[in-house]
């Protein structure tokens, strides 16, 4: 486990659209363009083995770095290479950070510097949701992913802990950008399950139908 002294000041940051990365989660990666293999092995030569994973957020007209503030930093745990030169990569989630600044440099991915302030809770032990109602929760998912034509090992989820339930599904469901980032923008794994509630019945009304029928 890293502890907070360790975490670094800069790091390599991933602008993966839709990619969400959480503390203590997991995040599979396949990396195949040169400038992100480079940060695969910058990374894997570095005590912390951190990689940002960060939003675009690019607007047109608008200055700035086309970054969300806030990302969450993994730490590669597996890691293979294939015979053509690709990495498959799993990150497990540390910590929250703010962008304070991009650094310019002569690597060819991104790197900001970053502040932990914060986001203590990240690296403290498993949260709980002490007001989380399982049954009404999966019913809702259970119709979500009817009317999505998702299946799901049921039994899995009943039993799974609340904070890897919760982040799991946060991470997995095929929410827009901007929903994944108020999901890791959440203070609380309370608050992260009522947005995604929020999110799941804005879906069932109709919401989010630009997407689905791309």
């Amino acid at each position: 486990m890293i502890k907070g002294a360790q975490l670094p000041d800069t790091i390599a940051v991933f602008p993966l659209p839709g990619a969400l990365l959480l503390p203590r989660a997991r995040l599979p990666l396949h990396i195949f363009e040169p400038r992100y293999l480079q940060m695969v092995e910058d990374a894997l030569k570095t005590p912390t083995r951190l990689i940002g994973m960060v939003q675009p957020n690019e607007v047109p007209g608008r200055a700035g770095n086309g970054l969300q503030t806030i990302g969450c930093a993994g730490r590669i745990t597996q890691f293979s290479e294939t015979e053509d030169g690709r990495y498959l990569i799993t990150l497990g989630g540390i910590s929250r950070f703010r962008v304070v600044r991009e650094v310019e440099g002569f690597t060819p991915y991104r790197r900001c510097d970053v502040a932990w302030q914060g986001f203590d809770r990240d690296l403290g032990p498993e949260e709980k949701d002490t007001g989380f109602s399982r049954p009404v929760f999966l019913d809702l998912l259970e119709r979500y992913f009817d009317a999505r034509e998702l299946s799901a090992d049921w039994d899995t989820l009943k039993e799974a802990e609340d904070e890897l339930l919760i982040n799991s599904l946060s991470m997995m469901l095929d929410f827009e950008p901007e929903d994944k980032q108020a999901l890791l923008e959440a203070p609380s794994l309370p608050t992260r399950r009522e947005t995604l509630v929020t999110l799941i019945e804005y879906r069932l009304r109709g919401g989010g139908q630009r997407e689905a029928m791309q």
